[in-house]
């Protein structure tokens, strides 16, 4: 039931002569519930022009003596046109709770027209009632609110998108900050002498290079029949059979990566028709040109591999993957943070990420880095990445000392059963055991890049080749 807020202490109420019945109507209404109507008119069905009353109650809310207003015409539509010249309005016009709702959590709206010849009192009194409660409380729809307000002073909106000549959205970041992320992610390789590991396969006579998927694909069909929904696999094979390319996940994250490897990398991904290529953020917008077209996904990795980057960094960075073409984006928690226990700064580093895939409609899967928590840091790690609405929980990078096993898999599954989001297993998967007993504790996906020595039973194998 809709009751007064303590933020809310007068409402501006007008309408047209179209209007005026429902006005009257709703005037009463809204005293009943306890709120302060403030009636600007008109006070008779005599034919009147909107933009005046509707003048009138964007005046009393941007002076402050109303803190909501509501507008009343035939349609709503020029009554909302007229409000919004007023400086400081954001008025919304809204034919359904679900509008009603959005105009407030992601315009924060402060003035609602409505119109009388299309919709019922009962409609109206529905929109009304989840208008005047509901807030805008994000950070980024709070800011996008106060961009509104920037161009009505003629400032051009901090992070505004431009329109190139080719007719492309650019998001508006200088070559400074980009030179300063790009430094920052090379430091860190640099810092920790990382490069990317190498396959410890057997199974092709210890020469497999990554390509199990097409010199043994009877036995990655199997591992996928056991619930592998994606497999790594590197650049240069020689093809795969058409029902194991689905799979597919064309992976080339080396820091030494060139622009050549990655051209060649999304060739093979086009003519075998891969689930996705994973590259570097570099590279992104280069593969989405050389993908677009296809059905090929481009995945990127972010705050990748040591996951210490500033949230606002990651959530910019993830704004910026998806606008150059990425749809799936695995970032890396900051581990320091939830080895502090400072669960508000865990939190912002994961929702950062989240809230930009939402944005973007990106799938974002959260890495923990398993092997360097303890069981409960696990728990709560995972419990965040529910808390934040991530869509998948990850075990491992495959940079760190070690991957996933079942008992983490468990732990996680448990972690965020009912809330729809998926487990994947990932590094140091070691047996055909392994794989099984991950399944069987919750694991929704398996990365598989060792399929096929995991299917066979091996024992020497490192399920690391995602990263």
């Amino acid at each position: 039931m809709t009751t007064p807020s303590a933020d809310i202490r007068c409402i501006a109420l007008g309408s047209d002569h179209g209007g005026f019945s429902m006005k009257n109507e709703l005037h009463g209404y809204l005293e009943q519930k306890g709120f302060t109507v403030e009636d600007v008119g008109p006070f008779s069905d005599m034919s009147v022009d909107y933009p005046l009353f509707a003048y009138k109650v964007a005046a009393m809310v941007a002076s402050g003596k109303a803190q909501r207003g509501i507008m009343i015409d035939g349609a709503g539509i020029g009554s909302c046109m007229a409000a919004n010249k007023v400086p400081g309005i954001r008025a919304a016009m809204c034919y359904d709770k679900k509008t009603a709702i959005n105009s407030r959590e992601h315009n924060n709206a402060n003035v609602l027209t409505l119109g009388a010849g299309l919709l019922s009192m009962d409609v109206v009194k529905e929109i009304i009632n989840v208008w005047l409660v509901t807030d805008c409380t994000a950070d980024r729809h709070l800011r996008r609110a106060k961009q509104i307000v920037d161009l009505e002073e003629h400032v051009e909106p901090a992070g505004r998108e431009r329109i190139n000549n080719s007719g492309d959205t650019m998001k508006d970041i200088g070559p400074a900050e980009l030179d300063q992320i790009a430094q920052a992610i090379t430091a860190i390789f640099r810092s920790q002498g990382i490069s990317a590991p190498g396959c410890d396969c057997t199974c092709c006579g210890g020469d497999c290079g990554g390509h199990c998927a097409d010199k043994a694909s009877d036995a990655v069909q199997e591992i996928i029949n056991l619930g592998a929904s994606r497999i790594s696999y590197r650049l240069g094979g020689n093809g795969v059979p058409s029902d194991v390319a689905g799979f597919i996940d064309h992976t080339l994250l080396k820091p030494d990566a060139s622009e050549e490897q990655v051209r060649k990398l999304c060739e093979e991904a086009r003519e075998f028709n891969f689930a996705s290529v994973c590259i570097s953020p570099t590279y992104v917008k280069y593969a989405a040109s050389l993908l677009r077209g296809s059905s090929v996904k481009v995945c990127t990795v972010i705050g990748f591999p040591s996951g210490t980057h500033l949230p606002q960094i990651k959530g910019l960075e993830t704004r910026q993957a998806i606008r150059d073409g990425a749809k799936e984006i695995d970032m890396v928690i900051n581990i320091g943070a939830l080895k502090n226990r400072d669960l508000d700064l865990l939190y912002r580093d994961i929702r950062s990420v989240v809230e930009s895939c939402e944005d973007g409609r990106a799938i974002c899967k959260v890495i923990i880095e398993t092997a360097l928590l303890t069981d409960e840091e696990k728990v709560i790690a995972s419990q965040t990445a529910r808390r934040a609405r991530a869509h998948f929980v990850k075990t491992s990078t495959g940079f760190a000392s070690g991957g996933a096993t079942a008992h983490d898999v468990a732990l996680m599954a448990t972690a965020v059963q009912g809330s729809g989001m998926g487990v994947k297993a990932s590094g140091g998967i070691r047996s055909l055991e392994d794989a099984l007993e991950m399944i069987e504790a919750g694991a929704t996906r398996i990365g598989a890049s060792a399929s096929v020595q995991i299917a066979r039973g091996e024992t020497k194998v490192t399920e690391s080749n995602n990263y």
